[in-house]
């Protein structure tokens, strides 16, 4: 069973509704949704800042249009790098985190993704 459930308000697989609603299972699963998330907001300020160092210019000002198209552009990307990341600072973050669940330890690297589809 896929541990996200129903539609987010972005669309069927929205990782922030699934978790804001109670959509995934389990205290692992929430963390690791947690840290995924996380991981995906770091990759977008990542690209914010590179595209930042672009140098400006051309034969037209880009349009606000335009900047709101690269805004999504780079969520989208960073949400789907997130993730499918396997070792990032994600997958190190939960690691480090999942040690204080009542669980005990961490479970091996790599688990599926509760959030994706193909997980």
């Amino acid at each position: 069973m896929n541990p996200v459930q129903g539609a987010g308000a972005r669309g069927p697989r929205d990782p922030l509704e699934a978790l804001r609603h109670g959509r995934v299972r389990g205290d692992q699963a929430r963390l690791r949704a947690a840290t995924r998330l996380l991981e995906g907001t770091f990759y977008q300020e990542m690209f914010k800042a590179m595209r930042a160092t672009l140098p400006g210019g051309g034969a037209l000002p880009e349009s606000r249009g335009e900047q709101v198209f690269a805004e999504m552009l780079d969520q989208h990307v960073s949400d789907q790098a997130a993730m499918k990341a396997t070792r990032g600072i994600g997958e190190a973050l939960y690691r480090h985190l999942a040690r204080s669940l009542p669980s005990g330890a961490p479970p091996p690297a790599g688990p599926p993704n509760p959030l994706c589809e193909e997980a």
